[in-house]
């Protein structure tokens, strides 16, 4: 198995290698195969290996964690009559353009109040995900970002969407993010960032620039500038308007049905019923188990304590009244869940983490105060790692 883990490891292997490495994923993921074709093609595959770092028993485990998600969420089923209302503020949209590679642009602007809850605007977001994936252009499998910060000031800062937003984007749709522009950010937003940017992975920040209006060349060589905004220092004047988005987006809720209705059988009930009883990925595929150690955590991944958190969306499964799918027990999956990332990693890290956490504010230092501040923003594998929490001692690593 391969250590290499450069942002540029994809490049060093050959077709025969990505291959044998999509094979042996297929071979840890076994009778799924056939029950999610497209979650589990080549494409796809090859984009939860790059989000892993060509590892290949991480990369099966976070492949089978995003199918429990798909099947306990329903993201597929969400269809514009049921968030219609999250989307009226105009704070998350997709564009009407694609930019000159085809990818999707999703516009984004932090700096208006959002009343509604953060599952709902979840909710919002992966209806949003969903709909600009079966967008794309023909050979283009990523998105764009665009994050308008007018009006944006501290108070707009919530820690529980971002979190939220980091980890749906990293654990359900990875390598779906091809660029996020962060346009014209406030100084304030600067700093925070400097501060966040040593926490997170090369392949992350890497697809992070910062655009400001007097420097438009970035946004000419991606736009064609006549169909871009005016807030992005484009030539369109129209304003995100409700009512053409909402008949545009119906349009879009057709293409998703067809697409669904088109596609391999929904899993039985008797397939949903073995995930009830326990999902666990081996060597032989799928199998039942009582066990709550997962076989996938290889030897590497317990030397260091790693942080994460096991929050669930709760998506009504009743989302759309068009296609009927069974229902699936979500508690009994979370549970399972929860029960297969509970290693003896997960013990020594709730163990060392509540140690410091109990800390009185004087006897911790400057390091463990920020750490405390940013604990939010990353997960087990998408984040940092922490070696040791200790008074005069704090060491990570990215």
């Amino acid at each position: 198995m391969s250590s290499k883990k450069s942002q540029g490891v994809e490049f060093s292997l050959s077709s025969a290698e990505q291959q044998a490495k999509m094979n042996e994923v297929r071979k840890l993921i076994g009778p799924a195969l056939n029950k999610f074709p497209a979650m589990c093609s080549d494409a796809s595959i090859l984009r939860f290996l790059r989000a892993r770092n060509w590892h290949t028993k991480r990369s099966a485990k976070m492949l089978k964690e995003a199918l429990i998600w798909r099947l306990e969420n329903k993201p597929n089923m969400i269809r514009w009559d049921d968030i219609a209302q999250q989307a009226e503020p105009g704070k998350v949209y997709k564009a009407n353009y694609f930019d000159k590679y085809g990818r999707t642009v999703l516009v984004m602007k932090p700096g208006i109040p959002n009343p509604y809850s953060v599952e709902m605007q979840m909710r919002y977001l992966v209806y949003c995900m969903e709909n600009s994936i079966l967008d794309l252009k023909s050979g283009q499998e990523q998105m764009v970002w665009l994050i308008d910060f007018e009006g944006w000031n501290m108070s707009s800062i919530s820690v529980k969407v971002t979190r939220e937003t980091a980890r749906i984007l990293q654990d359900c749709y990875p390598e779906r993010l091809g660029l996020a522009i962060l346009y014209n950010p406030p100084k304030v937003f600067e700093s925070f960032w400097i501060l966040v940017k040593p926490f997170l992975e090369k392949r992350t920040y890497k697809k992070v620039k910062f655009v400001y209006p007097n420097d438009q060349k970035v946004m000419e060589d991606l736009f064609d500038m006549d169909k871009l905004e005016s807030c992005f220092g484009g030539k369109c004047t129209q304003c995100f308007d409700y009512v053409t988005y909402s008949n545009r987006m119906r349009e879009g809720d057709k293409m998703m049905t067809d697409f669904v209705i088109s596609g391999a059988p929904l899993p039985s009930d008797q397939y949903l019923t073995t995930l009830d009883n326990g999902f666990e990925l081996s060597e032989d595929g799928i199998s039942s188990t009582d066990e709550t150690t997962s076989n996938l955590e290889s030897s590497d991944e317990t030397e260091d304590l790693q942080m994460n958190y096991n929050d669930e969306i709760k998506v009504d499964p009743n989302a759309s009244k068009q296609i009927k799918q069974s229902e699936i027990p979500s508690s009994i999956l979370t549970k399972k869940l929860k029960e297969a990332s509970k290693t003896e990693e997960g013990v020594e890290r709730d163990v060392e983490m509540e140690t410091a956490s109990k800390r009185k504010g004087p006897n911790r230092n400057k390091r463990e105060w920020i750490l405390i501040l940013l604990l939010p923003f990353f997960r087990k594998k998408g984040g940092i790692r922490i070696k040791s929490i200790k008074r005069k001692k704090f060491e990570c690593t990215a």
